[in-house]
């Protein structure tokens, strides 16, 4: 089942390049789960396409399963290079194993990441504080967990 339903999962996102596969799973009991993300978003027409390219090349005669398509959601933390490069300028949270950084994704190579914010610091000389631009490159490495902030 499993060389099948990637054979097939392979064929659908060859027909749409600006997709690409985050997660297949498959369980013991035949229960599908795919998650996909795409360079220019994805719409229920993607998920349907896929969904339609797998279950219409299984024979539910003779092995049983389930089957679900999803997009990658805003809550899902990043974990492809590509799904970082479609996120240049937002703003993420960026945990590593020593710190959490919180600032916009300015760059996404293939080594790893940088993230700009501001920062409020004491003044050089004299009292009180000013606003300085901050930057960090993160390889991805040391990436534990990064996720899109969504504003409202």
């Amino acid at each position: 089942m499993q060389e099948k339903v990637t054979q097939l999962l392979e064929k659908a996102l060859a027909e749409n390049p600006s997709l690409f596969l985050i997660d297949l799973e498959i369980t013991p009991n035949n229960q599908i789960r795919v998650i996909i993300d795409g360079d220019d978003g994805v719409k229920v027409e993607d998920c349907i396409a896929i969904s339609r390219a797998i279950e219409h090349n299984l024979d539910r005669e003779e092995e049983d399963f389930s089957l679900e398509v999803l997009s990658a959601g805003v809550s899902e933390p990043l974990s492809l290079v590509r799904q970082y490069k479609k996120n240049v300028g937002r703003k993420l949270k960026v945990k590593t194993e020593g710190e959490t950084l919180e600032g916009q994704l300015k760059n996404a190579t293939e080594e790893g990441i940088t993230l700009t914010w501001k920062a409020r610091e004491p003044k050089p000389v004299g009292k009180g504080k000013i606003t300085v631009e901050k930057e960090a490159m993160v390889p991805y490495e040391n990436i534990v967990e990064a996720k899109v902030m969504v504003t409202f």
